[in-house]
């Protein structure tokens, strides 16, 4: 059971007896650092380089860990040869199978409330070869070279099994899974087809996405120290510390209080940063040797011991009666995963809660692959579900002769398409008009002498953002007050760039009612109260949620230290506020008393709170998501079929914003991640072989400056009454909508249609070549 589904479950007990109320309240000081556009806190540390990432960490006796991969999909490992390698120079250490530790198999994240992996498969515990790159040995060497070395010397004979490697040859075999994340896999409202079959405007096309990878700066990394007690301390580069945690602890057989998690600095995760066979087998090598161990995968190691986003084959049919309401949406497809792995490509939530449609068919299966186990790729399946939706959305608008917008908004549901609950908010209308007022939508020139320069033909397009609110159980906060004015809030949560750690001090702050400089966020170790996966846009309202939560607890606290003089004698918790650095009557602002004076009055240098946040019973009573526009101006080469984009503006309506700077960094580097989506990105898979054949950044073609415009953004910054201050998570939204709105601008530019990302040259020049 994933957490999601806990989640759920959980909440669906609870919703009949209990009342979901609004979340929002507002901060304790109006105006103050909420809402501000405040630098990111750490980034002085990290210009300075101050800041010490995973593969950093200075500790004494070091070793350096390398691995070797196996050169097969599928079969077993008949003999290891590691004489040479044994007797080179600086080598400690060569573990295979034979002399690996016993390693219980890895909880499942996807499976699993408290899993951190993304399979689970046995780590080096047999000879069985499941993808082309398991690890097979690891080498560990006084330095890293000594190590790489050694490695170079293994030889590995194998005996090879058939392997299930072509996508497309495995359809016959596509099976519906149980579930997609708590979802059914299926969705049916009424007679889809038969309805498809009469409407009077008819799109029903095929469109494909490829592998891709995230390509995150730091590549994985872990750091190992066991200490003569059996403690295990890992330094990780992580998106998931308490439930790596958990799950380090239940690999090697260790009580959870026996393990720590350090991950303050992460360079970079999009759904990658989780625990591989790499952290496994560097502390089962730590544990042989006696000694700490560090392991950095090499940026062609990220590929083949690490998984990205799995490639989906997608059917969109759209029937629209004349005034152009759906009178049928239909959307399946299938998806790749491995035999070892439970997380299908969601690709068709968009679809699910987006638009209004009489009849409705939604479902999704998967193939078996040998390959490594795939894993969530930042807004995993709504990137690429949006772009098949979004997609057919515009052929037909085309066919209709119906401005793409306006088609969007005669098909504006009132309440959830396949939940049928309210919407707790929703303004996706007002995004799309003010960005066609912004971008100049309404005043387009269609004279084909505004529409060509040159050689380069230009077009105009849009697509809708969609990404789900999600707020996750069992995150807890503490915050400590201490008699010189200062506060301290903890979570083990997690900064991987996004300007988590600065959010949450502006919100702290606004709640304690003190200045930001007053108050310190830490976050990234296990041994703070436990937090929250930063995933499914989810960090944000969770942990505000919890900070909520401590704070009311102090407030009790505080109130206890209330003398028989004060102006707060006899109140509840209810009935103050924090303001000023201190306490006030809510209902007389001037009755107040400040945390230096009632620590003082106590005769208490400091106090502390902690608690959980809330039940995220709101999910299940309200259908809740993040909304945009995207609008993208392409310009097509006519010689060449080069793209360039030339404007991008986004739009979005993603709740409350907390700090404008940082959430307009959020929203450009996902629409740049979408980009390359849409335009370059692509991991090549040789299913001769089952091996990546461009596991580089020189040749896996990620967005670089040339490629990418100016970006503008914009947010309605409407407050979600049922979220905690309003918010929602914002990290994810930014790529949805991109591939559909650069797809849909070419088209318009040049007449192409491609339904096959990326959108390359060859394509391009194939589509015109056809047209003549």
């Amino acid at each position: 059971m994933s957490i999601i589904q806990k989640a759920t479950e959980v909440a669906a007990k609870l919703m009949p007896d209990k009342q979901v109320d609004p979340l929002i309240d507002g901060p304790g000081e109006a105006g103050s650092a909420v809402g501000q556009a405040v630098s990111r806190l750490d980034g002085p540390i990290k210009v300075a380089g101050e800041a010490r990432f995973a593969a950093e960490v200075a500790i004494e006796g070091l070793t350096y860990a390398a691995l070797v991969c196996s050169t097969i999909p599928r079969g077993r490992v008949v003999s290891i040869d590691a004489d040479e390698a044994r007797s080179a120079p600086g080598v400690i250490l060569v573990m295979t199978h034979e002399n690996a530790p016993e390693m219980a198999s890895p909880p499942q994240m996807f499976t699993d409330p408290h899993g951190a992996t993304t399979s689970d498969l046995p780590i080096m515990q047999n000879a069985e070869i499941h993808w082309n790159g398991e690890p097979v040995a690891l080498v560990l060497g006084e330095t890293q070279e000594q190590a790489d070395y050694g490695a170079s010397l293994i030889g590995v004979e194998y005996e090879q099994n058939d392997a299930d490697l072509d996508f497309e040859a495995m359809f016959s075999g596509a099976e519906a899974p149980d579930a997609i994340l708590g979802e059914p896999a299926s969705v049916s409202m009424g007679h889809a087809e038969d309805a498809l079959g009469e409407a009077a405007h008819v799109v029903d096309e095929v469109y494909t996405t490829p592998r891709l990878y995230h390509a995150a700066i730091e590549p994985h990394a872990a750091t190992i120290v066991w200490n003569g007690a059996g403690d295990l301390l890992v330094h990780d580069s992580l998106q998931t510390i308490a439930d790596a945690k958990s799950a380090y602890a239940k690999v090697f057989g260790l009580k959870e209080k026996n393990v720590r998690v350090l991950s303050p600095f992460v360079g970079g995760g999009f759904g990658s940063k989780y625990v591989w066979s790499h952290q496994l087998l560097a502390i089962a090598a730590a544990k042989l040797a006696e000694r700490p161990v560090r392991i950095v995968l090499s940026r062609e190691e990220v590929f083949r011991v690490t998984g990205g986003r799995t490639l989906t084959k997608q059917r969109v049919a759209l029937g629209a009666k004349a005034d152009g309401t759906l009178a049928s949406l239909i959307h399946t497809g299938t998806t790749a995963m491995t035999r070892y792995n439970e997380f299908p490509e969601q690709f068709t939530f968009s679809t699910r809660h987006m638009y209004a449609a009489a009849a409705l068919f939604i479902a999704q299966e998967v193939v078996r692959l040998d390959m490594v186990a795939n894993t969530s790729m930042r807004a995993p399946g709504e990137a690429v579900g949006t772009f098949a939706l979004e997609s057919a959305l515009d052929e037909l608008a085309i066919a209709m002769a119906v401005d793409p917008i306006e088609l969007r908004r005669r098909m504006e549901p009132e309440r959830d398409p396949t939940k049928d609950t309210p919407f707790s908010s929703r303004n996706l209308l007002q995004a799309y008009e003010d960005g066609a007022t912004r971008f100049g939508w309404k005043g387009r020139d269609s004279s084909s002498e505004s529409r060509r320069d040159g050689e380069w033909l230009i077009g105009q397009g849009v697509a809708s953002a969609y990404y789900p609110y999600y707020r996750m159980p069992g995150c807890a906060a503490r915050i400590e007050l201490t008699v010189d004015g200062r506060a301290v809030v903890q979570s083990s949560v997690h900064e991987m760039g996004m300007g988590t750690a600065t959010v949450q001090a502006q919100h702290a702050a606004d709640r304690l009612g003190l200045p930001i400089d007053l108050v310190t966020f830490q976050y990234g170790d296990s041994d703070l109260p436990a937090g929250t996966i930063a995933g499914g846009s989810s960090q944000s309202a969770t942990v505000i949620g919890a900070v909520m939560a401590a704070h009311e607890a102090l407030l009790k606290k505080l109130l206890k230290l209330v003398g028989s003089g004060s102006a707060l004698k006899g109140a509840k918790h209810d009935e103050v506020m924090s303001r000023n650095g201190g306490l006030c009557r809510i209902d007389a602002p001037d009755q107040c008393e400040s945390y230096v004076s009632l620590l003082e009055g106590a005769g208490e240098k400091s106090i502390a709170a902690e608690a959980s946040g809330s039940m995220p019973l709101e999910i299940m009573k309200y259908s809740m998501h993040s909304y945009g526009a995207q609008f993208c101006e392409a310009r097509v080469n006519s010689i060449t079929g080069e793209v360039r984009i030339s404007r991008w503006l986004g739009s979005f309506d993603t709740g409350r914003i907390l700090n404008p700077k940082t959430a307009a960094s959020q929203f450009r580097g996902a629409i740049v991640m979408g980009l390359g989506l849409a335009l370059t990105e692509e991991a090549l898979f040789d299913k001769r072989t089952g091996r990546f054949m461009n596991p580089s950044l020189a040749e896996y073609h990620v967005p670089v400056h040339l490629d990418v415009p100016e970006i503008d953004v914009i947010w309605t910054d409407i407050p979600d009454p049922l979220s905690p201050m309003g918010v929602h998570g914002i990290g994810e939204i930014g790529v949805t909508g991109v591939g559909a709105a650069v797809a849909n601008a070419v088209h318009d530019a040049c007449g192409v249609r491609i339904r096959n990302l990326p959108i390359t040259l060859d394509k391009v020049l194939a589509g015109l070549s056809a047209q003549t």
